[in-house]
């Protein structure tokens, strides 16, 4: 059995192998006995989730003090100015206090990106962009909060990499083995 396992979860999908409510489980997913989630990602958003057999992989991966960086896709309301994008680089404030200082830049719409099931709901009145955020926390809906902060709320969030590990090659609701 592998040691680790990339997991592209799909919207909808806990970071839980028991669904709750209207939220799917990874079980519909992910039939290994003996794996466990290293680190969260929400249901409402979607990407890269690490699984793994070994406790302390899972923790050294999940720890906020081992600084293992978060590589997150945003599509947000409106297009971050450079002022916005250094209040993200400094680190914001929010209201369980200041965020570690992240790097942020615009990026065109990922490449070969999937579509959303549903689709992102959109304001024909107000444009959206893209912006890379890496952040080596992981605070409960941190990328969201730090988007809306600085005036640009998060419609659509994809978590592309956790340190080395990447989406690359991984459909959603697809896995593969990676250690």
């Amino acid at each position: 059995m592998p040691s680790l396992i990339g997991f592209n979860k799909p919207y909808g999908v806990l970071s839980q192998f028991t669904p709750e409510g209207r939220w799917r489980g990874l079980k519909d997913f992910i039939d290994l006995p003996g794996v466990y989630v290293a680190g969260r990602l929400d249901a409402d958003s979607e990407g890269l989730l690490l699984l793994t057999s070994d406790g302390k992989l899972q923790a050294r991966i999940s720890d906020p003090r081992h600084k293992m960086e978060k590589t997150y896709w945003a599509q947000v309301e409106g297009e971050p100015d450079d002022a916005a994008l250094e209040r993200l680089r400094q680190g914001v404030v929010l209201n369980d206090g200041p965020t570690r200082p992240a790097r942020a830049r615009r990026m065109d719409a990922p490449a070969g990106l999937w579509e959303r099931d549903p689709p992102v709901r959109f304001r024909q009145s107000i444009p959206t962009s893209w912006i890379e955020l890496v952040i080596s926390e992981g605070r409960n809906r941190q990328v969201r909060r730090m988007t809306a902060a600085v005036g640009n709320p998060t419609l659509r969030l994809v978590r592309a990499a956790i340190g080395p590990y990447s989406l690359e090659g991984l459909a959603p609701g697809s896995w593969k083995a990676l250690g």
